[in-house]
Formats: structure tokens, sequence, C-alpha cells
């Protein structure tokens, strides 16, 4: 299974359009998941032409008070159990921090977003992944990533949009 991995958008708060590149990126994706801060719902429908789309409330939805989401959400891909979230100030980047949220959601997977910056960790057994922003980058590169998911292979690619 191939996941789509994306963030940060802010569309249009701080970018009027997604640039098209992330629709390259996510082509022949199964499923794309978004860690929050969508801020407008015309974004989940553009995504959703590639693939279905599970997102996650960030602290701009709140602000904006666009998109009515999930804080979190829990799904299956293979033998894999997948936990998304946005983050917020108080984890700004903690790795160990969302380790201890992956654990007490159950999972081994962990997708979150906030800091817009491309990261990705192992810490004990669980898996961290943070996509990036392809919209507001503070790494410097525009990013989404793909996770992709053979029975108990992983493999995470960041892609720069």
């Amino acid at each position: 299974m191939k996941i789509g991995l994306i963030s940060d958008t802010h569309i249009p708060d701080r970018l009027s359009l997604l640039p098209e590149n992330v629709i390259k990126a996510f082509e022949g994706v199964d499923l794309i998941l978004h860690a929050g801060d969508v801020t407008d719902y015309e974004v989940i429908e553009k995504l959703e032409k590639i693939a279905p789309v599970l997102a996650v409330e960030g602290n701009m939805d709140r602000r904006f008070g666009r998109v009515d989401l999930p804080k979190s959400r829990i799904i299956k891909a293979e033998n894999q159990k997948i936990g998304i979230l946005h983050g917020d100030g108080r984890v700004r980047g903690d790795m160990e921090q969302l380790a201890y949220k992956a654990m007490e959601m159950g999972v081994n997977i962990l997708i979150s977003g906030h800091t817009h910056i491309p990261h990705a960790e192992k810490i004990k057994d669980i898996i961290l992944i943070n996509p990036g922003s392809p919209t507001v980058p503070r790494s410097g590169e525009r990013t989404v990533a793909t996770l992709e998911i053979n029975s108990d292979k992983v493999e995470i690619e960041f892609v720069k949009v």
C-alpha cells in the first residue's frame, strides 16, 4: 500500500493554491493522510481526486474555522497501525513527546505536522514522520512524503514539490 503524506498546506491563508507538483508526487497512491492545518476544505477536495483523504485538525484550522475535522485518527494499513495528529506548540518537534503520544494511541507509526520541517525517526519501535509543508516550509524546501507499506516493510520517501 502506498500512502501520500501531507501537512500544513495553509491554503489560502499562506498560499492561494496547492502546488501542482503535490498532485504529481501523489500519483499512484492508495490513500492520502493530511496531518492538519488544511485551513480550507477545497484542499481535501482537490486531493480526493487522486485518492481518498483522511485529515486531522491543526491549530490553524481552529483559528480560521473553515474545516471541521477530528483532532486525531488511527487507521490500519497492511500490518501497521498508523496514528495521525497535528501536534502543537508544546510538542513542537519534540520526538520523544511524539513517541509517547504514539504509545498512548497504540500505534507503531505516527504522522504529525505543525513544525513544517520534514523529518523521519524511529524511537523504540515507533516510526515518527512529519512530511513538512508543501507551501510554507521552515526547512527551505517545500515537501510532502510517501509511505510505502508491504507487510512488515516500511519505506518513507520525502518529495520536493
